[in-house]
């Protein structure tokens, strides 16, 4: 089994600016960080759909996640 490597939000955010600022292609900049491009992929497309709320973290929750969990908590 093997052990699930995590990765800390600034380095993420620097490997998208890498592809996104300074024109890397996507493999390339995978390659100089020791990732899959696969994954440089779905971290980009977090942070188009998500932009300030990308990499968040485990458990913490979204304005419209968090609107919707009091408003059941209302009822």
């Amino acid at each position: 089994m093997s052990i699930r490597k995590k990765y800390s939000k600034e380095f993420k955010l620097e490997a998208i600016s890498l592809v996104v600022e300074k024109k890397y292609t996507r493999i390339e900049a995978a390659r100089y960080l020791g990732i899959h491009n696969t994954m440089l992929g779905r971290w980009i497309k977090e942070y188009q759909l998500n932009n300030n709320q990308a990499f968040r973290g485990n458990g913490k929750l979204t304005s419209e996640q968090l609107e919707i969990r009091r408003s059941k908590w209302k009822k």
